[in-house]
């Protein structure tokens, strides 16, 4: 098969959770185990670290690849979903696996495949591992999906694990309640695996410390190893921070979004955490490079990517309340004129929590995404008005962009958001 009757063939034959929600869910690890089996069980074949969390993990895996790629290692990297290309799921130092790859792999598998009968998800992780093992990484950073404790990824044996924050979103599967949500993500904690958490969340702190302490398994607070001393910004969000283990750091991120700085602790202090247990010999100095290079040794985007300064035009994927919260803050300290919000969302988000926090005053145009989740445009301008935000209907992002930037002025924002999938479509973003 060529790689897009392969990627067809996938599509239309495995529930894909990303297209069809929760229909798609296969709960348990039953499955992945039994397809691991007839695998050879690759994800025994290299050391992982693993990572959890409702926002930031995905910034986090990309981090922590890239300060492991300045150091000298072969690091793989499994993360979900992709923007533009099913590639992006799986790489090795920066580098998507080939389609070439894909191809041979899945026609040389589909037996097993048609034996098992897997959901997407679980055959993107398996031949992730495949791909590893056949490619000997020394490391390989593994990104959950959703939740932790029944995730796919979960039946890894890391030598450490990260748990970036905790936030409502995917209700419907993990749970109401943050202490629910927090079960399900602290399930990636194993006997004796140190485990680090990226933010200290008082209401829940102690589910992931109960956790720990059951499993044996050494845990920290980020907040306990580092201290943030002094923030700012231009053309990069430059940080200076203190570290029990390495002393004082002076950090350069290329991504610009002040949530960041959460993640950056956390993976700071995972990285003392890491070192000072011996599994992995680090440098300061090669900390602060892997950060700084962390843009161009793994291509991650949609993190409050700036597309353009003249006009203003920021996207970023955050699509749940805590995401949305945080980017609205920074939003609101950057701006001078209007705020444009391009938004599109998902049908099985909760919606009410994100337009509480959306600010009446900016001019929304309401637009949807190519995949069957997304909530029509239509749907999305009726329920908005409801909760008091006026807009209007431009269903194609890149038509919305164009509009928009015909309308704004000097010192005015555009912002898209409130979905992976819709920010996937900019044409702008490569």
């Amino acid at each position: 098969m060529t790689y897009d009757e392969v990627i067809h063939f996938l599509y239309h034959s495995l529930p894909v959770f990303h297209r069809e929600g929760k229909k798609a869910y296969k709960p348990g690890l039953d499955n992945i185990v039994s397809l691991c089996a007839q695998l050879n069980n690759p994800q025994h074949s290299f050391k992982s670290l693993h990572i959890a969390g409702t926002n930031g993990k995905g910034s986090s895996s990309h981090f922590i690849a890239s300060i492991l790629q300045e150091h000298g290692f072969k690091v793989g990297l499994y993360t979900s979903p992709h923007l533009k290309s099913f590639t992006e799921r799986i790489k090795i130092n920066g580098i998507e696996v080939s389609k070439a790859w894909i191809s041979s792999f899945v026609s040389d598998k589909k037996n097993i495949i048609q034996e098992v009968s897997p959901s997407f998800f679980e055959w993107t992780v398996a031949m992730a591992f495949c791909y590893f093992k056949e490619q000997q990484v020394d490391w390989a950073i593994i990104e959950t999906g959703l939740g932790g404790r029944l995730d796919s990824t979960n039946i890894i044996k890391p030598m450490g694990c990260l748990i970036t924050n905790i936030g409502y979103d995917h209700q419907d599967i993990l749970g109401n309640s943050l202490e629910e949500i927090a079960y399900e993500k602290a399930g990636i904690i194993k006997q004796g695996i140190p485990v680090t958490i990226s933010e200290y969340q008082p209401e829940i702190s102690n589910i992931f410390l109960e956790k720990a302490n059951n499993d044996h398994a050494p845990i920290q607070f980020a907040k306990e190893d580092i201290k943030l001393l002094q923030v700012s910004s231009g053309q990069t969000l430059d940080l200076i921070l203190e570290s029990i283990h390495f002393g004082e750091f002076n950090i350069e991120s290329p991504y610009l979004g002040t949530y960041q700085i959460n993640n950056l602790m956390g993976v700071l202090a995972w990285c003392g955490q890491l070192h000072s247990m011996g599994i992995i010999d680090l440098n300061k100095e090669k900390i602060a490079m892997g950060i700084k290079n962390s843009r161009i040794n793994t291509q991650l985007k949609g993190r409050y990517e700036i597309i353009s300064n003249e006009p203003k035009i920021i996207a970023d994927t955050a699509h749940n309340e805590s995401g949305i919260r945080l980017l609205m803050d920074q939003i609101k300290k950057e701006l001078k004129g209007k705020l444009w919000i391009i938004l599109g969302m998902v049908a099985d988000k909760d919606l009410d929590l994100v337009l509480q926090i959306l600010p009446q005053n900016a001019h929304y145009i309401f637009c949807e995404s190519n995949n069957p989740r997304s909530l029509k445009a239509s749907n999305l301008l009726s329920i908005t008005q409801k909760n008091g935000l006026m807009g209007t209907v431009i269903e194609d992002v890149n038509e919305a962009i164009a509009f928009v930037k015909s309308k704004m002025a000097q010192d005015d924002i555009m912002l898209v958001t409130g979905s992976t999938y819709l920010v996937a479509e900019i044409d702008e973003i490569s």
